[in-house]
């Protein structure tokens, strides 16, 4: 959970690295806490989407922040999001982008995370 917060408070850095821990820990708490809005909304207000809608505006930017701090980890520049929006091949290439080790040591984007600890 530290780690969620984490990428919470950190919402606005868009310079430096995260690990790969702290990238899927982020990845799977938002998903858990999407799931579980997306029940409490089709059990009491009908499917109506405005609150998982609302708390997915509110971590759109610390996602995006979170997902450049890691494509900087493995040594890519954080406009290689962009790929993505090539049909299935991007999405391919950025799954195996956040789930690669990052650099050892300090790369152009800063200090080694797994070295630094908070």
């Amino acid at each position: 959970m530290d780690y969620y917060l984490n990428v919470l408070r950190q919402w606005k850095d868009f310079d430096g690295r995260s690990s790969k821990k702290e990238y899927w820990v982020f990845i799977l708490i938002n998903f858990v806490i999407t799931m579980a809005l997306t029940i409490v909304e089709q059990v009491f207000f009908r499917g109506s989407g405005v609150i998982s809608s609302l708390y997915g505006l509110f971590v759109l930017i610390p996602g995006i922040a979170v997902a450049i701090r890691r494509l900087h980890d493995v040594g890519k520049s954080g406009w290689m999001q962009l790929v993505i929006f090539i049909p299935l091949i991007g999405w391919i290439w950025i799954l195996i982008l956040m789930v690669r080790d990052g650099d050892l040591g300090r790369n152009q984007y800063g200090e080694d995370p797994n070295e630094i600890r908070f």
